[in-house]
């Protein structure tokens, strides 16, 4: 099986090349693009698997070329951004970005979530999502804890079942709301606070310390696996 292609973009020359290595150490196929432009052509070209990329580039944002590469592709991309551009990450993520990783990164969660984004991208593994003792019966709309049943109104449904099919990746207040409420919606945050607070009442062993349904800053929710998070 060849390796994955990955197009690392960064504009600082030592980040971009600690990327490269990281990524080859861990058997990707490596390309580099230090600016906007030429991250937009080295997409086109070779047509990578996965994109790593800078929010800030000398030559324009990384956030539009988020949106360039979503008019023709849905290759997952995983911005990096400096810890504090909060509001950053979230218009990157609305513009069709699948995660972030915040600078200075760890090797390991940077390696962990490409890995995800990969997996998400491959084929679908089914209609039964497995969260150690939670269950996703997204085909019947039946959802087990510990065995037991656990009854959701249809709309909680229709958002837990949103971060099944994207289980891992972080989805932002507004990517929850177009998703399940529609484009209307896209100012009513509180929905999503209001049902996030809801499931986790009927999913969490302890609602106040969540195990599955877990808030990622100020950006948004992320719905794991805590038994591989364990490992």
């Amino acid at each position: 099986m060849s390796a994955s292609r990955v197009l690392a973009v960064d504009d600082e020359p030592h980040i971009l090349k600690a990327l490269q290595t990281i990524l080859e150490g861990a058997g990707y196929a490596v390309d580099t693009a230090s600016t906007a432009k030429d991250a937009l052509v080295h997409a086109a070209l070779h047509r990578p698997e996965a994109v790593i990329l800078d929010l800030v580039l000398p030559d324009g944002s990384g956030i539009d070329v988020c949106r360039e590469l979503r008019t023709w592709t849905q290759v997952p991309i995983l911005v990096i951004s400096v810890v504090g551009d909060e509001a950053e990450k979230v218009e990157a993520l609305d513009a069709g970005a699948d995660d972030y990783v915040t600078k200075p990164f760890s090797v390991n969660e940077l390696l962990a979530r490409l890995r995800a984004a990969l997996r998400r991208a491959g084929p679908a593994t089914g209609p039964v999502l497995d969260l150690d003792e939670l269950r996703i019966d997204l085909e019947h709309h039946e959802v087990l804890r510990a065995g037991a049943a656990v009854k959701l109104t249809p709309r909680e449904f229709d958002v837990l079942a949103l971060f099944a099919r994207n289980e891992g990746r972080l989805l932002t207040h507004r990517m929850v709301l177009r998703e399940v409420w529609g484009p209307a919606y896209q100012t009513e945050l509180h929905y999503v606070h209001v049902y996030v607070s809801r499931l986790r009442q009927k999913i969490e062993p302890d609602p106040a310390n969540p195990r599955y349904l877990l808030t990622e800053s100020s950006a948004g929710y992320r719905l794991v696996n805590p038994a591989t998070r364990r490992g």
